[in-house]
C-alpha cells in the first residue's frame, strides 16, 4: 500500500507545474480557497478595531485610496481585469465576486491589513492607518454587483460561520 501511495505522489509531482501562466486545476483551486477562508476566518476573530460609524463617508474616502493602492491589480471596477492582476498567481481577486463578498467585514479588514502570503496581495498594515483600511473595506462593499444594500455589512456566506452585525 505504501509503495502505491509513493508512486501516486511521484506521478502527481511530475505532473505539477509551477507556471503562473496556466490557470490552476479545480482541485487545487478548491483546496486553496477552503484553506484560505478557514485561516483568514480564524485569524480575524480578534484584534480588529471597530469600524467607523459613518460608512458612506468612509466608503467615499476609500474610493480615492482604492484608486491609488488597489486599482493596479484589481482594476478600477474591482474585477481584476488589469494585466498585472490577470497574470499574478493566484490571479488578483474579482472583488465583486460572491467569493470575496462572502468574507465578513472583519475578514476583509484582516486581509487588507496583513496581506496573504504566497499571493500577490500585499499587507497594508504598515503603510495605511486602521481608519484607512476600514475605508477600503467599506469601499470594497460598494463594488458588489448585486442589489443588496451597499452600505450595510454582510455576513459570511458560509452558514456555519454566520456573523452578527455586532461581531463585525
Amino acid at each position: 500500500m505504501l509503495v502505491v501511495v509513493l508512486i501516486a505522489v511521484a506521478i502527481a509531482l511530475m505532473r505539477f507545474n509551477l507556471s503562473a501562466l496556466q490557470a490552476p486545476g479545480r482541485f487545487e483551486t478548491l483546496l486553496s480557497n477552503r484553506a484560505r477562508h478557514s485561516l483568514i476566518h480564524r485569524a480575524s476573530r480578534q484584534g480588529i478595531p471597530p469600524r467607523p460609524p459613518d460608512t458612506k463617508a468612509s466608503s467615499d474616502r476609500g474610493s480615492t485610496l482604492y484608486t491609488s493602492t488597489c486599482g493596479f491589480c484589481h482594476g478600477s471596477d474591482g474585477r481584476a481585469q488589469t494585466p498585472i492582476g490577470q497574470w499574478t498567481y493566484p490571479r488578483a481577486a474579482d472583488l465583486t465576486s460572491t467569493q470575496v463578498q462572502s468574507y465578513s467585514d472583519k475578514e476583509l479588514f484582516w486581509i487588507i491589513k496583513n496581506g496573504i502570503r504566497f499571493t500577490g496581495m500585499p499587507a497594508f498594515g504598515k503603510v495605511e492607518s486602521e481608519a484607512d483600511i476600514w475605508n477600503l473595506v467599506n469601499y470594497v462593499r460598494t463594488l458588489s454587483g448585486d442589489s443588496r444594500d451597499k452600505s450595510s455589512t454582510k455576513a459570511a456566506a458560509r452558514p456555519e460561520q454566520q456573523v452578527t452585525a455586532q461581531e463585525r
